[in-house]
């Protein structure tokens, strides 16, 4: 029992532990130095205190220190969403690319925070939009918090709008299963694909599993299958429980209109690389707007 006490006193309270814990880095005995090796850089990175980072910087503290689980002090700035400290860091040489244990990057942890401009920042000195590991993805992150201007920042440095993932599946899913619907609906214009989810499930069946009812009403609009099967060979439908809202929203559509046909015929022509084109197209204004879901 002394044993189980102390391994707990060696945790920190929850709200002092940034995201690395809570994506399955638990306390234990061979975690014991997790936070004595932290050192007064990474604090005042996490802290948002400027005027202290750079006293340490100056007094010889090293910009890329990094904890046993690699976790920098840019990585900490980023978690805290202080623009100031990650912008100073990264001006004295930090690495943009450091990789912790659990594959986060700086841009995911500014990803995590919601922070655009911490985003803004490192797509600026050269952040890869890309993975390092199936583990921790910056645009996967941004989708399932619902930080919508941090998701444009990443597609317009060309993050891939369709990655999927094991278990997390693509931003969309993503988007869907936390009921970030203004995400979704962004996700959904900029061209992501409405029936690729995780696996054989689709968004639709993440957004009814969610209970997101306006999620489901936004796929619906965008085209999605009611009648896909996932690897269980069920329905979105299948799925809802009875007299729920998911389920209202997927009974009340009936057939697609003859317009709606049409538009999702022209997305489909267009493809993702040329929407953008659409606003070109020798139409009345109020079509242009149709079609891109204005």
């Amino acid at each position: 029992m002394a044993d189980v006490q102390t391994e707990v006193s060696l945790c920190p309270q929850p709200w002092q532990r940034p995201l690395y814990i809570y994506q399955g880095l638990a306390c234990n005995s061979l975690m014991a130095d997790f936070w004595s090796d932290r050192t007064p850089l990474h604090e005042a990175a996490y802290q948002g205190r400027l005027l202290h980072l750079r006293s340490l910087i100056v007094q010889g503290f090293h910009v890329d220190t990094l904890t046993l689980d690699r976790v920098s002090p840019l990585h900490e700035a980023c978690l805290g969403g202080h623009y100031a400290c990650a912008k100073f860091l990264l001006e004295n040489g930090a690495n943009v690319e450091t990789v912790s244990t659990d594959g986060a990057t700086p841009l995911f942890n500014s990803c995590s925070s919601g922070s655009a401009a911490c985003v803004r920042l490192m797509l600026q000195h050269r952040a890869s939009v890309l993975s390092p590991c199936r583990l921790a993805s910056p645009i996967h992150e941004a989708a399932k918090k619902g930080h919508n201007e941090c998701v444009e920042l990443l597609l317009s440095y060309g993050a891939p709008i369709d990655m999927e993932f094991p278990v997390v599946g693509t931003p969309l899913y993503s988007a869907c299963m936390a009921r970030a619907a203004a995400c979704a609906g962004l996700l959904l214009q900029s061209g992501a694909d409405v029936g690729i989810g995780c696996g054989q499930d689709t968004p639709l069946h993440a957004a009814v599993q969610a209970g997101g009812a306006d999620v489901v009403d936004l796929l619906l609009d965008f085209g999605a299958d009611e009648c896909c099967r996932n690897s269980e060979g069920k329905t979105p439908l299948d799925l809802s429980p009875p007299n729920s809202a998911v389920r209202n929203a997927l009974q009340k559509k009936g057939p697609r209109s003859l317009c709606q046909l049409g538009r999702l015929c022209i997305r489909r022509s267009l493809g993702r690389s040329r929407l953008h084109r659409a606003t070109g197209l020798f139409l009345p204004h109020s079509m242009k707007d149709f079609l891109l879901y204005k």
